[in-house]
């Protein structure tokens, strides 16, 4: 009885938080560095001997930490440095769509807030640096390289410009992760209407940068909410189509 416990074969999902472990631990440890290309799939099945299913779970669960991002026709490359190990947001933490949405819960919390104190407080030079993080984004991958990348250093321009030491540490330290674009591209791809979702992302992250350039509190805070909270409402919408073509 003993005998065959102990052979049992180990689950997927243990075995695909072992893999992203071991690329954490490459990250941080500089062996991977930002903008590095990772390995095929079929390198990575041969060189950790697991199957292509383990690997496309750990590649998940990566880019929903905002740990890489994808491109098609292209490769998977690195965007951000892991949290230090015991940190609670990770790539271990944020595996599930109901995971993003737990922390786009969080981030109206801290950034509905933090856009209207920028909005109060941005210097010149603030501005100018927001501005020019909103262009890269509106250019897109094309002009920008990565869109998960482009899209964080907006919301990180936002946390600068409201000149609170506090608030700009923990969006560096949650980075990328915070930025659910990598399970809305999965969640859009072959979709007629993804021209028309980019539209919308980018007209409100305008609306954001408009307000607070014209140094509207008020109006700042609630671009943000709006923002954030339809980010919410597309995931939810991606998490039901996802449970019913599961069915």
């Amino acid at each position: 009885m003993s005998d065959v416990t102990s052979t049992a074969p180990v689950k997927p999902r243990r075995l695909a938080e072992a893999l992203v472990e071991r690329f954490a631990q490459r990250i941080r440890e500089g062996t991977l560095k930002r903008g590095d290309k990772l390995p095929t799939e079929a390198q990575i099945m041969a060189a950790e001997s697991v199957s292509r299913a383990v690997v496309r779970e750990a590649m998940s669960r990566m880019q929903a930490a905002g740990l890489v991002e994808t491109q098609h026709g292209v490769g998977t490359f690195v965007l951000d440095m892991p949290a230090p190990e015991g940190f609670n947001v990770g790539p271990a933490t944020i595996a599930l769509l109901s995971d993003v949405l737990d922390l786009l819960d969080f981030r109206i919390s801290l950034e509905v807030q933090a856009a209207g104190m920028a909005a109060e407080r941005a210097t010149p030079q603030a501005l100018a640096e927001l501005e020019q993080a909103l262009q890269e984004l509106l250019q897109g991958p094309e002009k920008s390289g990565s869109t998960i990348n482009a899209d964080f250093q907006f919301h990180l321009k936002i946390a600068k410009a409201a000149a609170n030491p506090y608030l700009i540490d923990i969006m560096k330290h949650l980075g990328t992760k915070l930025i659910p674009r990598t399970r809305m591209n999965s969640a859009y791809t072959g979709q007629s209407n993804r021209s028309t979702y980019l539209a919308g992302i980018n007209a409100e992250h305008q609306q954001i940068y408009d307000a607070i350039a014209s140094r509207q509190v008020d109006a700042a805070r609630a671009a943000m909410f709006l923002h954030l909270s339809n980010s919410r409402m597309r995931l939810r919408e991606a998490q039901q189509r996802q449970a019913f073509y599961s069915e």
